[in-house]
């Protein structure tokens, strides 16, 4: 070995320089910081973090290989040759990778376009087997030869992975063409699943079961899959059907009218605003009508959750309208209908109808007969939790009387809806459209699944003009509580409360009396 003192330090320096210049050092670092800048904007995989830090690693060889490099040169070191290839070789990965990152995370993000995943790794698998290459010949290896005694195992390599290849290559037509992007739904015979990513042997997907289905990229490439939820323009939802079955005794008109308002008056969740909820007549049977409610799905994930909600929907909706889903035509009840039992079941109902009324504080002036008379016009109007009752600013000319379950009464004040009071068993309300033809001042939403009996305007008018003296005490009713409601909404002091019940009170009587035309 030479000895450093032989060396004249300028002559080590210039040597040192003009390797750096010859291996374009100075480009590289640039390189990499710009690269290392570029990725450090975006969210990037630990895979790609990796890659940079084995980058610079890479550099760092090379920086610190050119001293060495200067110092052989000048002394005319018969090592230097095989030392300068080894440093070219450690400058030409870190410059293939940083040229990578430049181009797919930098350039091609700036022209917002981005290149599929498995397309950045064949580039920078392409770009890396003409780097080998170019050190080959560097090394001084005969590339001509080579070529030609590799080509016939080139095409024994390829006709042995021609399944590989060809999922390659599926993977490839897929992320270019963007048939299949991560996110989406598929559905592949009856797997149904969402898609993971796309590799460069198969498509991984995750189905609602928690299982993982490997799909060949070369499968998905030849055959038939459909990609769920996907409309160009539109947001991702699927239509979905819910079916049931009515007999014939009642009117398709009015089964898809019912199911209809169910589902349209109150949001659901999971089911998009867009197209709005239908319900279509299918099909005619031996003894019933089948019919079809259509929604739109927004949440994939959750279809048979959601799917659920829709029914119990329409159960409640179709018991309100005393509307029943059809029983099988097989079907053999083995229970005597005596008329012991059936009376009894009579009484059992008017008794429940009796006691609500009754512990009703609008009703508590009606007799015995009129609250008999009243029992007798009760519907019995049942909703499942979490469902629409009424809605403030609607139409309605029903009172509900809670039989059980509890319900949320809400107000919107200014955009902004909140809870003013929570009824329960034996309370009542939509009193002042029931009493004044008034548009709803409140919205109620069930708690629970509720039972309720219905009381329309009809029927509660027979009994005041019989009575036209019920009228005032219910206004002083429907006075007190519609203050109480204002007081919540905007904390009135007890003084001015007291004022406005005696106001309403002879706004109401005036009110009910034109309604109701009791003179």
């Amino acid at each position: 070995m030479i000895a450093f003192s032989a060396v004249a330090e300028s002559e080590w320096i210039g040597a040192t320089l003009s390797e750096a210049w010859s291996d374009l050092t100075l480009v590289l670092v640039l390189g990499f910081v710009v690269a290392v800048a570029i990725r450090s904007r975006e969210t990037r995989s630990a895979r790609s973090r990796a890659s940079m830090r084995g980058t610079g690693f890479l550099l760092l060889l090379h920086l610190a290989s050119l001293p060495l490099l200067g110092y052989l040169e000048a002394n005319a070191a018969t090592s230097y040759p095989m030392w300068r290839l080894v440093s070219i070789s450690i400058a030409t990965i870190a410059g293939i990778t940083i040229a990578l990152a430049i181009v797919f995370d930098g350039l091609l993000r700036w022209v917002r376009a981005e290149a599929p995943r498995i397309v950045q790794d064949v580039v920078g698998a392409g770009a890396f087997v003409f780097g080998g290459l170019f050190l080959l010949s560097a090394w001084g290896v005969n590339l001509g030869g080579l070529i030609a005694t590799s080509a016939v195992l080139t095409a024994v390599i390829g006709f042995s992975l021609q399944d590989t290849l060809g999922n390659l290559m599926g993977g490839m037509t897929l992320q270019m063409e963007k048939s299949v992007r991560p996110g989406d739904w598929l559905q592949i015979g009856d797997k149904v699943g969402r898609v993971l990513e796309v590799r460069w042997r198969q498509t991984t997907i995750e189905t609602r079961d928690w299982e993982t289905i490997c799909v060949p990229n070369s499968m998905l490439a030849k055959n038939q899959f459909t990609v769920l939820g996907r409309r160009a323009g539109q947001p991702t939802q699927l239509r979905r059907k819910v079916k049931f079955d009515i007999d014939y005794r009642f009117s398709p008109t009015d089964v898809m009218r019912v199911v209809e308002e169910a589902l349209r008056r109150a949001p659901i969740e999971g089911v998009a605003a867009e197209p709005v909820p239908d319900c279509v007549h299918g099909d005619m049977r031996d003894s019933f009508n089948s019919y079809t409610a259509r929604y739109w799905l927004s949440d994939l994930q959750r279809d048979e959750p959601v799917d659920s909600r829709v029914r119990t929907r329409i159960f409640f909706a179709l018991r309100r309208a005393s509307i029943p889903l059809t029983l099988p035509a097989h079907a053999i009840f083995m229970t005597t209908n005596t008329e012991e039992r059936r009376q009894r079941k009579e009484r059992d109902l008017d008794q429940s109808r009796e006691e609500v009324l009754r512990s009703a504080e609008l009703f508590q002036g009606l007799s015995p007969d009129e609250i008999d008379q009243l029992a007798n016009s009760l519907r019995y109007s049942p909703f499942s939790a979490a469902e629409t009752m009424t809605r403030q600013g609607s139409e309605g000319h029903d009172l509900y009387l809670i039989h059980r379950g509890e319900v949320s009464v809400r107000v919107d004040a200014d955009g902004v809806e909140r809870e003013v009071a929570a009824l329960g068993p034996g309370m009542f309300f939509g009193e002042r459209s029931l009493m004044t033809g008034a548009p709803r001042s409140a919205t109620t939403v069930a708690r629970t699944d509720v039972e309720c009996y219905r009381l329309a305007k009809s029927d509660l008018e027979k009994v005041l003009k019989q009575r036209p003296e019920l009228a005032e005490a219910m206004a002083e009713i429907l006075a007190r509580r519609e203050s109480e409601l204002t007081s919540k909404r905007e904390d009135a002091s007890r003084e001015s409360r007291e004022k406005h019940i005696a106001s309403q009170k002879r706004q109401i009587v005036g009110k009910i009396r034109s309604f109701f035309g009791l003179g």
